[in-house]
């Protein structure tokens, strides 16, 4: 749990049913009015690699995983890999140049990307106007041409081309470093 003393109570937490402050519409027609083209597939919700590997069938291009997290000096952080990555945070913070990193909590998720937990996505970043989070993306993962995310809820997959991502992210405001880490050896 977080326990930063600008944490807000539990109580500021939104129920299941709070609207997002962006919604998945909303993000796609955002992505539609830069130009972006995005293919979206709606699908039970999901909270889990193992269970997106399951369920997504032959759903083509870079499958990724998204953390969230915080530093020592209170950095917000949005790591985006390859599902398959291996990401150990004692050595990611070295690799990426922040403090000591953990995983940010739920209330701070909500409060700084406006998302549930189980939905992270770079697409979030359309809700962080006051640029709070610095954006990695793995070396690895950028490889791929074409790139899969949740668009903002985990009940669907966005597929969107790598330099199209690279686009979006920009015009949320944020350059984001390119990075090499969790690779698996093969």
């Amino acid at each position: 749990m977080d326990t930063a003393s600008t944490s807000l109570p539990d109580a500021s937490l939104p129920d299941g049913d709070a609207p997002l402050p962006t919604s998945p519409d909303q993000l796609l027609a955002r992505l539609d009015a830069l130009g972006i083209q995005a293919t979206t597939h709606s699908h039970p919700p999901l909270h889990t690699v193992e269970e997106s590997k399951a369920l997504r069938g032959a759903l083509p291009g870079g499958h990724c995983k998204n953390l969230f997290l915080k530093d020592k000096k209170d950095q917000h952080w949005l790591v985006v890999a390859l599902e398959d990555a291996k990401i150990d945070l004692n050595r990611l913070d070295k690799a990426i140049g922040s403090a000591r990193l953990s995983f940010a909590s739920a209330e701070r998720l909500w409060r700084v990307l406006g998302i549930r937990p189980g939905s992270v996505t770079p697409f979030s970043l359309v809700n962080d106007t006051g640029h709070k989070v610095r954006v990695v993306l793995q070396q690895a993962m950028m490889e791929h041409d074409l790139l899969n995310y949740h668009p903002l809820l985990n009940d669907r997959t966005t597929a969107i081309r790598r330099d199209d991502l690279m686009r979006f992210i920009r015009a949320c405001g944020h350059e984001p470093a390119i990075v090499e880490f969790g690779r698996t050896q093969e």
